[in-house]
């Protein structure tokens, strides 16, 4: 089975209602951080506005609930409150069918519309949901994105506390399937606790066995990088010789460690100012076509908020706006807690995987691998 991009369908434009739609209303912000009164609040969706003339103008880096500013170029952008200056031209309406010549398009790709019966048993997750179709699905999108696409994982340390897990997803990095990685301290940390002293919170990663003062290995780890003066510079001078990090590294693989108030050290390359690390976060978000989270619950609901169901190529069938494509987004815990939010964003591409996070990556490792065969 080979995987192929659905076709994006845009609006009509030339047919009502939206043809007869009003240029949107543009206000400048009256303070910075501040936005008009009436502001439009974007959403994951494909956005157009009107400009006049029958022009519209697609929203080509969305991300849910900031405003739209038009830029000098004739652009939107969407824009945090945060990041608004006084006198940007913001959007605003609160209907999104273009009667206020704002359209938000929830129809583009077709395929994704549900096809059910109003009746039918074992719709929701649970426990005991089937996930066979999903992970042939996520193997055929993988291989696809290899090479077509850019894969954002988002990590929590559980993938490190399983000598196997993190042996396997060093493989997907250095087998050209993690294009970035978001995560915290703590993946970080006790992935190079393991590469350093075998263990992860001092238990042996293979036996998951208590190492004598155990305690004390991650803050051991903690202070020997951060008198390497870095993680990379730790990697480099030899001393990380396995591992995750040391294969993000190795291979330049962009990654952003966000901080929290519960952090020890932390890492020298985490970020403590959150905002700056929304920032990075979301930049490498904007580019993703694939995103995967596995096992950390507010990362998972943080990386949602900011990725959008689209993305504009730049080199694609419209030469002014590029091919629009789904951004696809997974979600892999033993929750169903925590599985559940990813649905909670309404993206059309969502799908959660119900699973422990050390056999799904052992599992992808082998059948991107080649060791599984594909099911017939």
């Amino acid at each position: 089975m080979s995987f192929t991009l659905p076709t994006y369908e845009p609006p009509d434009f030339s047919a009502a209602p939206l043809c007869d739609a009003p240029p949107v209303t543009l206000i400048p912000a009256p303070y910075k951080g501040v936005a008009p009164d009436d502001f439009h609040a974007t959403t994951i969706y494909p956005e157009y506005y009107h400009c006049g003339n029958n022009e519209w103008k697609l929203l080509q880096n969305p991300r849910m609930d900031c405003v739209a500013v038009r830029r000098k170029s004739g652009s939107f952008e969407a824009v945090e409150f945060r990041n608004l200056k006084k006198g940007d031209l913001v959007a605003v309406g609160r209907t999104e069918h273009g009667e206020q010549g704002i359209y938000v398009h929830v129809t583009g790709f077709p395929q994704f519309a549900p096809d059910r019966e109003a009746f039918a048993f074992r719709t929701g997750l649970t426990r005991e949901t089937s996930f066979s179709i999903d992970y042939d699905f996520l193997y055929d999108l993988l291989r696809f994105e290899r090479d077509s696409g850019f894969i954002l994982w988002v990590l929590g340390p559980a993938v490190v506390f399983d000598s196997d897990a993190r042996n396997a997803f060093s493989n997907l990095i250095a087998n050209g399937y993690v294009h970035g990685l978001l995560a915290g301290n703590a993946l970080a940390t006790h992935d190079l606790e393991g590469a350093l002293m075998g263990t992860a919170l001092g238990l042996e990663i293979y036996t998951k066995q208590p190492a004598p003062q155990g305690h004390y290995n991650h803050l051991e780890t903690l202070n020997r990088v951060r008198a390497a003066g870095s993680i990379r510079k730790a990697v480099e001078s030899g001393m990380i010789r396995n591992g995750i990090m040391r294969e993000l590294v190795a291979l330049n693989v962009p990654f952003v460690l966000s901080g929290s108030i519960r952090d020890d050290g932390p890492m020298p390359e985490v970020m403590a100012d959150a905002y700056k690390a929304q920032d990075a976060m979301r930049e490498l978000a904007s580019r993703a076509t694939t995103v995967i989270t596995m096992a950390t619950q507010l990362h998972t609901i943080a990386t949602g908020n900011m990725t959008p169901s689209y993305h504009v190529e730049e080199n694609g069938q419209n030469e002014e706006e590029g091919r629009v494509r789904p951004v696809y987004f997974f979600s892999v815990d033993m929750s169903e807690f925590a599985v559940s939010k990813l649905a909670d964003r309404g993206s059309l591409t969502a799908k959660a995987i119900l699973t422990n996070v050390q056999d799904f990556a052992v599992t992808l490792d082998r059948a991107l691998s080649g060791e599984c065969a594909p099911h017939p």
